[in-house]
């Protein structure tokens, strides 16, 4: 088949890395780069270390309103797809390049694999949820990482076209991960030692937007007598600045400029806790056995509260600095990702012709 692939976002490139490598194999593929992510350390890196294939198309949305981006994606993508004529269009996740791809094939009517479905965090204030949804609601093939993604979609009434493959970012993590704990540089250049300091992510406009809600997080990490590695987004440090948080953050935390994929990973690794409102970075803290503080009050991947390997703290303070200062997790973790996702999903796309 010709599929058109399309991805914007530094975790739909974790994800189209695994499935492009197979995909190429038996297909003609069109990668589609939107630019949602356009700062080098949150697009150019990945491609480079993943040996992602370079895009067929950079459409250079940047960044903007919710609808003002998603309207751009969709209409750029249009002139695409009328060109290319693919057979099928495969959308990764729940950004709004997501959504545009899906609602530009749809209304084409070319049928679209949504990589990622199923899943739910049941708060429709996120806008990533309403982009899980919709693009649910439109697609052809449905991927689903977890058993639980597959019920989510039955109880919408989605049925047809839905196949539990497993998480495509595990087969990258996993091929990944061995290499990453074995390479010390980031945490040598740092000065960090082993097991000694926590990771934070913070991205959310849920979390950065609102300037009590990352006050108090700060406040949190300042009193966790802990070493925090912050590596912080573009769009985080612009809040941070106009909020004057940036200038005054605590002597632990150790701001840096985002990472790559592979140290990311090498960081994570090593340390004692991750703290995030990311959703990849919740699984990844998962499979790489290392406990996760979630700052938000619901999550999509439920699976990885059991046994209190990831906590929903949102952003209250006392609760931060609980998970913080909490022993490590003393029962097992269940395994929730095996490798093979990507493997899958190319064998149902064969048959589906």
């Amino acid at each position: 088949m010709k599929i058109v692939t399309i991805v914007g976002a530094r975790p739909q490139f974790v994800k189209c890395a695994a499935v492009s490598r197979k995909l190429r194999k038996d297909h003609t593929e069109i990668l589609v780069h939107t630019g949602q992510h356009y700062d080098p350390e949150m697009s150019d890196i990945f491609f480079k270390e993943l040996q992602i294939p370079r895009p067929d198309y950079y459409l250079g949305v940047g960044s903007g309103t919710h609808g003002k981006q998603t309207g751009q994606i969709l209409e750029k993508i249009e002139e695409i797809l009328l060109k290319e004529k693919p057979e099928l269009v495969m959308v990764y996740g729940d950004t709004n390049s997501t959504l545009a791809g899906a609602l530009a094939a749809v209304k084409l009517h070319i049928p679209v694999a949504h990589v990622e479905a199923g899943l739910r965090s049941f708060d429709r204030t996120m806008p990533e949820e309403i982009n899980r949804v919709v693009t649910d609601h439109v697609s052809d093939l449905l991927f689903c990482p977890t058993e639980t993604a597959v019920s989510n979609l039955a109880y919408e009434g989605i049925r047809k076209g839905v196949h539990l493959v497993g998480d495509v970012m595990a087969d990258v993590l996993w091929f990944n991960k061995e290499l990453a704990k074995k390479n010390f540089h980031v945490i040598k250049k740092l000065g960090l030692t082993h097991g000694d300091y926590a990771v934070a992510t913070i991205h959310r406009p849920v979390n950065t937007d609102d300037r009590e809600a990352i006050s108090s997080i700060i406040r949190a990490f300042e009193k966790a007598e802990i070493s925090i590695v912050f590596p912080v987004h573009p769009r985080t440090r612009k809040y941070l600045v106009e909020y004057g948080l940036f200038k005054r953050m605590p002597k632990n935390v150790r701001i840096t400029e985002p990472l790559g994929y592979l140290d990311m990973i090498r960081l994570m690794s090593n340390a004692i806790k991750i703290i995030t409102d990311s959703g990849g970075i919740q699984k990844e803290a998962y499979i790489l056995g290392i406990p996760c503080i979630t700052l938000r009050e619901k999550t999509e991947w439920v699976e990885t509260l059991q046994n209190g390997w990831n906590v929903l703290v949102g952003t209250d303070e006392g609760k931060i600095l609980g998970a913080l200062k909490a022993p490590l997790p003393l029962k097992p973790q269940p395994e929730l990702y095996p490798v093979g996702a990507s493997e899958k999903i190319c064998e149902i796309l064969q048959f589906s012709k």
